[in-house]
């Protein structure tokens, strides 16, 4: 590929290629060009690598963490890992929590939980699909029903991946159900141990546990876990 980088821009490449090849583990790398599952363990050693050389979130500000780089220097980045067998972040956190906080969230809810995303203390999943609820995704059901200083949350998410991994889950729920259907919804994090909460896996065709069903029964969340305005979750999410 004939890719036309500046000066600058070069350099930036060279000093990603040696990081890689300072910080890439081999056997990490192997795995990713073999085609190999990774663990855990796995995904969380390279978050953490990534995390400690301040490069994890790259199209984070610097006011949060990012490293606070432009267009070229995120593909450079992306490009380079690609070649060299980097695994993929795992991207709940990271790439779709952490955005949405910066834009929606509260300066608490910002304070709290990007610095936990960034150092790997909580791992998040996606409460998106239902059963009934994929494509469709404006047809959810799943209901959030305000009691006190808490919501209230009953219903089932799907193909819920790695969430036998998570403690958290970013959650849309129903908050009103006489709206129209996208005007309903609102945007909520969810801490996965809290009473109420299965997680059940689905073993796919290929006999792997990737992707999970998530039960909801009468699971209190606080009302400071709403993301943005109530019933504005669907903007939010998009």
């Amino acid at each position: 590929m004939d890719l036309r980088f500046s000066a600058e821009e070069l350099a930036f490449r060279d000093e990603v290629r040696a990081f890689l090849r300072e910080r890439l583990p081999p056997e990490l790398a192997a795995k990713v060009q073999q085609g190999l599952r990774l663990t855990r363990d796995d995904m969380a050693r390279w978050h953490a690598i990534l995390h400690e050389q301040g490069w994890l979130a790259s199209h984070w500000p610097r006011e949060w963490g990012g490293p606070g780089w432009g267009p070229v220097q995120r593909f450079i980045f992306e490009y380079e890992c690609a070649l060299a067998g980097a695994p993929r972040i795992v991207p709940f956190g990271v790439h779709m929590l952490g955005p949405v906080l910066i834009r929606y969230g509260t300066e608490a809810q910002k304070r709290h939980w990007l610095p936990r995303i960034l150092d790997g203390r909580d791992w998040w999943c996606q409460g998106y699909s239902e059963p009934g609820a994929g494509s469709d995704l404006a047809s959810l059901t799943t209901t959030a029903v305000r009691d006190g200083d808490h919501y209230v949350v009953n219903g089932q998410k799907t193909w819920t991946t790695l969430g036998h991994y998570a403690n958290r889950m970013f959650a849309l729920v129903r908050t009103d159900r006489d709206a129209k259907p996208q005007e309903g919804i609102s945007f909520l994090l969810i801490d996965l141990d809290s009473p109420g909460v299965e997680v059940r896996p689905i073993i796919t065709l290929d006999g792997e546990h990737e992707v999970n069903e998530v039960f909801l029964t009468s699971v209190r969340v606080p009302l400071d876990r709403l993301v943005g305005q109530e019933n504005q979750g669907w903007t939010i999410a998009k």
